[in-house]
Parts: structure tokens; sequence; C-alpha cells
């Protein structure tokens, strides 16, 4: 079970192709953090999470979780929970998980850089949502209806090939 970005713009798995977007920078097989590159490689994917406000729980065979107020995204290379969910706090650079617009409604973590993780090699790799397919950070984004269509036909032995 394999999903494969064919381009900068095309996600495919199975019969089923997606249009996407990806980092502004293209695609690196030596992401930094920052740098606007998506990662090349297979990775496998961690977990789901998403705004139960605004969303009915989606249906997918990976874990899910609820996003809450307090959850953050570690970015920041110097600390200890650099790549990893955390509960937000003053000390910590992170991403709000809690956003007010709809980019982070669902989340599909990317196993990149997460066990063990080197600083400064990139964080914070999801699939996450678009509205209009403008370039990402170095995430991978789809429009919700074709998230919610990938969500149920992955699960929890689906990796993701980016080249």
């Amino acid at each position: 079970m394999l999903i494969q970005l064919k381009n900068k713009d095309t996600l495919c798995f199975d019969d089923f192709i997606f249009q996407c977007t990806i980092g502004k920078k293209g695609i690196s097989s030596k992401k930094k953090e920052g740098d606007f590159y998506t990662p090349k490689g297979v990775f496998s994917i961690d977990k789901l999470y998403y705004r139960s406000d605004r969303l009915k729980k989606p249906k997918t065979k990976i874990t899910i979780k609820k996003i809450k107020k307090n959850m953050g995204w570690c970015d920041d290379p110097k600390s200890k929970k650099y790549n990893s969910l955390i509960k937000i706090d003053k000390e910590t650079k992170h991403e709000k998980m809690y956003r007010k617009d709809h980019k982070y409604d669902l989340i599909v973590v990317i196993d990149y850089n997460l066990k063990k993780p080197i600083p400064y090699k990139g964080s914070a790799i999801f699939i996450h949502l678009t509205k209009n397919y403008k370039p990402t950070a170095g995430c991978i984004a789809l429009k919700k209806k074709d998230l919610l269509i990938l969500l149920k036909i992955i699960n929890t032995k689906t990796k993701i090939k980016i080249n």
C-alpha cells in the first residue's frame, strides 16, 4: 500500500488520483528546517489529527486524535521536544495545531524525522488541507474531499513515496 507523489501536483493511491500541492521550493533529499522543501523518500504514515468542532470523526483505519486548543507541534531544533506534539507553553517554539484557518482541520503526520529527530533536519511534515493549492512550507496539501477519501482507503501499513 503506497501513496505516491507523482509530481508536484499529483498524489496517487491505487486507482485514485488527487490534485495536491507541495513545498514552495519542490522536493529535496537534503531537507532542512524552514527551507520550504518537501522531503524526498519513503515514509510511514503516523496518525491523523482532526478538529472535532469543525468535522465529524473521519472514517479511517489509522490512529485518530482530536486537536485541542493547547496543542502545538515543536519546530524548535534546540528543544528536546523537536518535531513532536506538545502542550503549548511560552518557552517552546511551535506551530499551533488549533488554527483559525482550516488548513489543520485534518492533519496526517508523515513519519519524517519523528523517531530520534535530528535537529535542523525538518519538522511538522504533514498532509493537510488546502483551499487554493498554494505551495506549502514543506507539507503536502489536498482539498478536504480528497483527503477524506484518502483516509478511507489507507491503513496503518500504508507508506508514502515522495520523489
